[in-house]
């Protein structure tokens, strides 16, 4: 997996490329708690993101958290199998996908 980060002002665009699942889940983890600080847009961008596991899900929930007390979150790009497990476990109602 690979994490490229974008900062302009108070927005946050995080791109993801490869699989997110139980090895790679804890370094978006911990990217994300050393960034977040002061982001009040944080667009995810999933455009290069093959797979979500459980462990990935955990990390976005997490970062939805900390987002809906300073600002708000936006998945983007995510592809049909990603959108398919957002579907499954509800997260369609949680998350704002565009």
């Amino acid at each position: 997996m690979n994490i490229a980060k974008k900062l302009e002002d108070k927005k946050l665009t995080i791109s993801i490329d490869g699989r997110l699942d139980t090895s790679t889940a804890p370094e978006l983890d911990e990217e994300l708690k050393a960034t977040l600080d002061g982001v009040e847009e944080l667009v995810m961008d999933f455009s290069g993101m093959e797979y979500i596991s459980s462990a990935g899900l955990r990390v976005l929930l997490s970062a939805q958290k900390v987002m809906n007390t300073q600002g708000e979150m936006i998945v983007t790009g995510a592809n049909d199998t990603v959108m398919e497990i957002f579907d499954i476990t509800g997260f369609t109602d949680i998350l704002t996908i565009r």
